[in-house]
C-alpha cells in the first residue's frame, strides 16, 4: 500500500455499510456490519480505523450517537472527517427522477454502487446491502469532494 492514502466511507447505523476507497479513486474493499449493540459498533470503530495505514478522511452518513462514535475515533487519530446526509452525495450522482422513491434511490445506488466495483476491479459481491451501496457512493462522492479524483470515470458515469 506505500504512500497511497485512504478514504473510508461510511452509512452509518446498527446496520453500517463500510468502503475504503485509495486515493486514485478506486475502490479497495467495501463490507457490512450488523450489531447488536452500540458497544458491539464501538469495539469495531476503533479496530477498523487503527488497521488502515495511511487513513487519510472518512465520510459519514447519518447522525446521533452512532456517527459521534466514529467521528471522535477518526479525531484521536488526526483523521479529517466530514458528515454528510443522503441527498449531497444523492444529488450529484444520481438523477431527479431516480430519487423520487427512497426504494427507487436505493435501487439505482445498487446498480451506481456495483459498477464502481467492476471499474474499480474490486471482488465482485454475491450480494449487495443497500447499506453497503450507499457506503460506496458516499466514497465515491468523498474522492470527488477531496479533490482526488476531478470527475467521475465514463464507466461509472450515471
Amino acid at each position: 500500500m506505500g504512500n497511497e492514502r485512504f478514504l473510508l466511507a461510511i452509512d452509518a447505523g446498527l446496520k453500517t455499510g463500510l468502503a475504503l476507497f485509495n486515493d486514485e479513486g478506486r475502490l479497495r474493499w467495501y463490507r457490512s456490519h450488523h450489531f447488536a449493540n452500540s458497544s458491539a459498533l464501538r469495539r469495531c470503530v476503533f479496530r477498523t480505523l487503527r488497521e488502515i495505514d495511511n487513513l487519510a478522511a472518512l465520510y459519514i452518513e447519518g447522525g446521533g450517537n452512532l456517527c459521534d462514535l466514529w467521528e471522535r475515533e477518526a479525531g484521536r487519530l488526526n483523521v479529517a472527517v466530514r458528515r454528510i446526509g443522503a441527498e449531497t452525495w444523492r444529488n450529484d450522482l444520481l438523477y431527479s427522477r431516480d430519487q423520487r422513491s427512497g426504494k427507487q434511490a436505493k435501487r439505482k445506488a445498487e446498480d451506481l454502487a456495483r459498477r464502481v466495483i467492476e471499474w474499480s476491479n474490486a471482488p465482485r459481491p454475491t450480494s449487495l446491502r443497500h447499506d453497503t451501496s450507499e457506503a460506496i457512493l458516499i466514497g465515491l462522492w468523498g474522492v470527488l469532494d477531496a479533490g482526488w479524483v476531478k470527475e467521475l470515470p465514463q464507466e461509472i458515469r450515471r
